[in-house]
């Protein structure tokens, strides 16, 4: 099993950025690919942005490419979302989900094993 838990969101203006943070527990990190989706009211989830379990390439939606920056610290069993410029339509609850040995994380929810309880992110214009 493996544990995760979003942190970060919050209150902020148009404009304005935050960081999110996921962390992982229950088994090696760095086997894992990590993932940020998010789920507006009345909406389905989609995907933000992912990370492989190997390898630098990242991949964003096209409606967050040049504002949004995923990382991932394998020592600290921790992946961050950087959420910068946001945008009123970027309100969502934002959740870390977390798959074994994957090499695509733009893979639909359903193929997600492990999520966590996700995290408000609000931006008011």
């Amino acid at each position: 099993q493996v544990q995760l838990v979003e942190s970060g969101g919050g209150l902020v203006q148009a404009g304005g950025s935050l960081r999110l943070s996921c962390a992982a527990s229950g088994r090696t990190f760095s086997d894992y690919a990590m993932t940020w989706f998010r789920q507006a009211p009345g909406k389905e989830r989609e995907f933000v942005a992912g990370i492989p379990w190997r390898g630098s390439q990242v991949y964003y939606a096209d409606s967050v490419k040049g504002r949004f920056t995923i990382s991932r610290d394998n020592a600290k069993n921790t992946v961050y979302l950087q959420m910068n410029s946001l945008k009123p339509e970027d309100t969502a609850v934002y959740y870390c989900a977390a798959e074994y040995k994957t090499w695509d994380p733009t893979q639909a929810s359903s193929e997600y094993n492990y999520w966590g309880q996700g995290t408000q992110v609000t931006v008011s214009s």
